[in-house]
């Protein structure tokens, strides 16, 4: 498989802890198109706690970037959203378009603090899928209180949300623990999509292929088909996703 899409970024310019300028941004895509990426969605942080753009700001400035691909002929189609750090009160903010889903579908990027405990992530998800969302919990290797039982995860799952897992965590570029942590998680059948998480073009590049591999080669090309192409593309399209937990 060559063609992967990524839900989780953060390549839009000068709005978060991601990419700070312009050619930044077009450096970490020209490294996105060469790794096989075709589409992307920009999910700049949304937290209380920083200045926020609202999803008509986001959708103005995903159009330069745009702009900027066209000029570079680039081929990767770019969408927006946000990852959103969970609060009192967000799923308010989506209907009022204060923060976005993602690529404009019922699927909604959700993360909340490393030390969260497991009652607080479910209420979390829970008020999501009550307003009608569709959870993707973000980075979910990170949740230390979730993923120490795997009982937490199958009940999220089966509550209707959705793991997303980092390509470098798989690959080991955060320690060990983490690695081990995510393979098990993979080999377990409790991710629904890889992705990139992307800030920059060094340590945090926006690259799947290298994990793709390893994915196709430890659990076959189907599941690597799935967690890279298949189930993004039914985020783009808003369709329903098989769960596999």
């Amino acid at each position: 498989m060559e063609n992967y899409i990524d839900i989780h970024s953060h390549i839009l310019p000068g709005v978060d802890d991601g990419a700070g300028s312009m050619e930044m941004s077009l450096e970490m895509l020209r490294m996105a198109d060469g790794d096989g990426i075709v589409g992307i969605i920009l999910t700049p942080h949304s937290k209380p706690w920083h200045r926020r753009r609202n999803c008509v700001e986001i959708a103005a400035e995903a159009e330069r970037l745009r702009d900027k691909l066209r000029e570079e002929g680039l081929l990767i189609k770019l969408y927006t959203g946000n990852e959103l750090y969970y609060r009192s009160g967000l799923t308010r903010e989506l209907e009022d378009g204060l923060a976005g889903t993602l690529a404009g579908s019922r699927y909604a990027l959700v993360e909340f603090a490393p030390s969260a405990d497991f009652d607080f992530i479910r209420k979390g998800v829970y008020e999501l899928l009550t307003g009608g969302y569709r959870p993707v919990l973000a980075h979910a290797e990170r949740y230390r209180n979730l993923c120490a039982d795997k009982k937490g995860v199958a009940e999220l799952t089966a509550m209707g949300c959705f793991m997303q897992v980092n390509a470098g965590s798989v690959m080991g570029r955060y320690g060990f623990g983490v690695m081990g942590l995510t393979r098990k998680m993979l080999k377990q059948g409790m991710v629904h999509f890889i992705a990139t998480d992307a800030h920059d073009g060094k340590r945090r590049r926006p690259c799947l292929s290298e994990c793709a591999k390893y994915v196709e080669k430890k659990f076959g090309a189907d599941s690597s088909r799935r967690l890279f192409f298949d189930n993004p593309l039914c985020v783009l399209k808003d369709e329903d996703i098989t769960m596999t937990t």
